[in-house]
């Protein structure tokens, strides 16, 4: 088996580095980092975290923009602060999720971009059986023809 080709550095590795280290500050709990290069174009990466309580997920959430921001990633927008359950940071190539636990575990957001390294495996599909349409009703119920 040939040797897999080494990773090129991708533009989203600082703005990673720096996302990772506001969330290590913040005591952003369970961090998680999903590389979804090639799997979508919308960023290259994607990092899900939690806070303890909506004002934690809402300050988390408001010290990654500022910070990111203060180094020069323009283009930051933050959405669903407000209410503090579910805050999304787009931070370009970097798409940040800061969730309470509750609305985590709601979502599963790293399940769901989960993928398996190689193509997906084909399963046969399964015949299905159609269900006889019903026996058109009579006009009058005991008419007789006479």
């Amino acid at each position: 088996m040939p040797a897999r080709p080494k990773r090129q550095p991708r533009s989203s590795d600082p703005v990673q580095k720096l996302v990772l280290a506001s969330l290590a500050e913040d005591k952003a709990e369970d961090v998680t980092v999903i590389d979804i290069a090639g799997k979508s174009t919308v960023a290259d990466s994607m990092v899900v975290c939690s806070g303890r309580s909506s004002r934690q997920v809402a300050a988390i959430a408001d010290h990654l923009a500022e910070r990111l921001k203060d180094n020069g990633f323009k283009g930051v927008r933050v959405e669903g602060k407000s209410q503090g359950d579910w805050v999304l940071v787009d931070a370009g190539d970097v798409i940040v999720h800061v969730f309470r636990p509750e609305v985590r575990e709601l979502y599963q957001l790293e399940r769901l971009w989960s993928f398996p390294e190689g193509p997906a495996e084909a399963k046969p599909a399964r015949a299905t059986r159609r269900k006889k349409a019903p026996a058109p009703a009579d006009d009058e119920a005991g008419d007789t023809d006479t």
